[in-house]
C-alpha cells in the first residue's frame, strides 16, 4: 500500500491513536519478554498449580495476565500487579524510543489533531517511558489496560472508546497506529481506521489481511502524511 492510501486515512484523522509497544517503544527490548511470563508463571503457580504448569513455557506476559482470572481474584490482582511493575522496570531498559515515533507524535500534534496512546501496556509504564524521554507534552491522553480486566485488552475496543470519549472525539474520526492484528481488530469493532505498522517481516500481510487502511514500514512516513495534512 503507498502514499496515497496513508494520506487519504490521515485526511479524515481527527484523532490519532499510537499503540505503544511497537510504534513508539519496544517495551521489552532490556528485559526479554519471555523472562518477565516466567516470573509471572511462577507468581501463578503460588495460587493454582495447575495453572501454572499451564503458564509455564509462555512467553508473551499479556498472556498469562489472560489465564490469570482462572486462578480466582487474588491471583487476578498479583498477576496485574506484578506485571506492571516488570513493565514500568522494562521501559527504563528498553533504550530509546523506536526511529520515527517522536517525529509522528510531533507531526501528529502540530498538524491540529488530537493524540492518545492507547495500549494493552500499563498507563504506569507508558507514563513512566514519557516522562524518561520528555514526551509527555505531546501526549493528549493516555489510555493503558484497564486494572483487573484483562478481557478489555484489544482486540476488544473498550480503550478505544475510552480515549475517543477523552478527547470528544467520534469513534469513526479516529486513527489507530498499531503493529498488531488485534489493534487492527479493536480499531474496526469502532468503526474507526488503521494504519498497521510492520515492524518485522511477514506483517506487512497479517495486518492487510486483518483489514488495515494502510500498512507501512517506518514511522518516518507517518511523520511525513502528518506534516503534509493539516487538520
Amino acid at each position: 500500500m503507498g502514499s496515497s492510501q496513508l494520506l487519504d486515512v490521515v485526511r479524515v484523522t481527527r484523532a490519532v491513536f499510537f499503540d505503544f509497544d511497537g510504534p513508539v517503544c519496544d517495551v521489552f527490548a532490556g528485559r526479554p519478554a519471555a523472562q518477565v511470563a516466567g516470573h509471572l508463571a511462577e507468581t501463578l503457580v503460588r495460587h493454582d498449580a495447575a495453572l501454572g504448569a499451564k503458564a509455564c513455557g509462555v512467553v508473551d506476559p499479556m498472556e498469562i495476565l489472560r489465564l490469570a482470572p482462572q486462578g480466582g481474584e487474588s491471583a487476578l490482582r498479583e498477576i496485574e500487579e506484578e506485571l506492571t511493575k516488570a513493565e514500568v522496570t522494562a521501559v527504563k531498559l528498553a533504550g530509546p524510543p523506536i526511529p520515527g515515533a517522536v517525529a509522528a507524535l510531533e507531526a501528529a500534534q502540530l498538524s491540529g489533531r488530537k493524540v492518545a496512546i492507547v495500549s494493552n501496556n500499563s498507563t504506569a509504564c507508558v507514563r513512566a517511558f514519557l516522562m524518561l524521554h520528555d514526551l509527555r507534552h505531546l501526549v493528549d491522553t493516555i489510555v493503558g489496560r484497564a486494572p483487573y480486566w484483562p478481557d478489555a485488552m484489544k482486540p476488544d475496543p473498550h480503550s478505544l472508546l475510552k480515549a475517543a470519549a477523552q478527547l470528544t472525539v467520534h469513534p469513526h474520526d479516529c486513527t489507530l497506529i498499531g503493529d498488531s492484528v488485534t489493534d487492527v481488530e479493536a480499531s474496526k469493532a469502532t468503526g474507526g481506521h488503521s494504519i498497521g505498522f510492520a515492524n518485522k517481516p511477514g506483517k506487512d500481510r497479517s495486518l492487510g489481511d486483518a483489514g488495515a487502511d494502510v500498512v507501512v514500514s517506518t514511522m518516518t512516513v507517518v511523520a511525513e502524511a502528518f506534516s503534509h495534512s493539516p487538520a
